[in-house]
């Protein structure tokens, strides 16, 4: 079964270092240039025309790297996985028509605020339905209608409030990586770094599920997931192909994700938090696109109260960078950052199955 993980990782690594430079080709032929702010950097000017929606070569490669593995293994797909997935491609679609029109319409602002917000919402309120269905022999859904942190905990919040918890959680990600996406690099290393501990966490609930409670040797710390393994699979293709994708993405930068890839990255992840059961421990996992997200909130804020900026610009890597910091050295240093967020995240998820033990 873990053959599974390993060939949807190299797959989706093999894909999308061979597609990307493909699909830079083919929108540097059509002219679907990116949209440089004239009030950012000035380092970021010679940016402008670097082919973007590059969002594409990943997902398509995620969503190839998941089937090819079930077929090269022979183990079907499970209702999880098809559901991360759909969330994923679904997202990414809206951000890829925010940016089809952007470029290729000229218009700046792309999809009008209403459209791109009911996009969002038509395709959050899908994935949080259909994941209260298909429930396996132990009655277990994709998803769970407690809340969670580590695994489930408290009472149950009820389909139409786990609706709402799960379109905020779905938004408020997808919201953080666009913000995290603004230096060559930077929400993709981020993304890797996240989707390889979600790998890890994918694959210890399939070896303590509860499924297999008679051969554990505590069976009061199993997990209650529906389909572990195949939420491993998906992490893992993910990981591979953002690491292909930062082969081209990263400074200088032949290719941005765009909204494509930024919103599809934010949906999947927390479709990944959902779906395992650890929907607020991702905001620890994830704390470069909290702390980012955080910056903007805190920027707006304080002009509107004050009429004063806390930051020289915000989203937070725009300010440091205003400070004198070289693009690749916050790159680097935000990196850092999400991997410490990650050992944290990872450190409570092991603490929380230890205590049970």
């Amino acid at each position: 079964m873990m053959k599974q993980i390993l060939f949807s990782g190299v797959i989706g690594l093999f894909l999308t270092l061979i597609g990307t430079p493909l699909l830079i080709k083919l929108l540097a032929r059509k002219g679907y240039g990116q949209y440089i702010r004239d009030d950012g950097p000035r380092e970021h000017a010679s940016k402008r025309g670097t082919p973007t929606m590059g969002g594409i070569a990943f997902i398509l490669a995620t969503i190839a790297a998941y089937f090819l593995s079930k077929l090269i293994t022979g183990y079907p797909p499970t209702y999880s996985g098809i559901l991360v997935l759909g969330l994923m491609f679904g997202m990414g679609l809206v951000g890829f028509l925010d940016d089809y029109i952007k470029i290729v319409k000229r218009r700046s602002l792309g999809l009008r605020a209403k459209a791109k917000m009911a996009g969002q919402l038509i395709v959050g309120i899908s994935f949080a339905v259909l994941s209260l269905m298909f429930a396996d022999a132990r009655g277990n859904t994709p998803a769970s209608t407690k809340l969670s942190f580590i695994t489930d905990f408290g009472w149950t919040i009820g389909p139409v409030l786990f609706v709402v918890w799960a379109l905020f959680m779905i938004l408020a990600m997808s919201n953080g990586v666009n913000l995290t996406d603004g230096l060559d690099g930077l929400a993709t290393g981020a993304s890797v770094l996240v989707f390889g501990a979600y790998t890890f966490i994918g694959v210890w609930q399939f070896q303590e599920s509860c499924a297999n409670a008679q051969t554990l040797t505590n069976p009061a710390a199993c997990y209650e997931v529906r389909d572990p393994l195949d939420l491993a699979v998906i992490a893992s293709a993910l990981m591979g192909a953002c690491l292909g994708f930062l082969w081209w993405n990263t400074s200088p930068a032949k290719i941005f994700m765009g909204d494509t890839g930024s919103l599809a990255l934010g949906g999947v992840l927390t479709g990944l938090a959902i779906l395992s059961r650890t929907e607020l421990l991702v905001a620890i996992m994830g704390g470069l696109f909290v702390l980012i997200t955080m910056s903007v909130v805190i920027q707006v804020g304080s002009f509107r109260l004050t009429g004063k900026r806390v930051f020289r610009m915000a989203p937070l890597q725009h300010h440091f960078e205003l400070k004198g910091w070289s693009e690749v050295l916050v790159v680097v240093r935000f990196w850092i950052i999400q991997g410490i967020c990650v050992i944290v995240g990872l450190g409570l998820f092991y603490a929380g199955w230890a205590a049970e033990k």
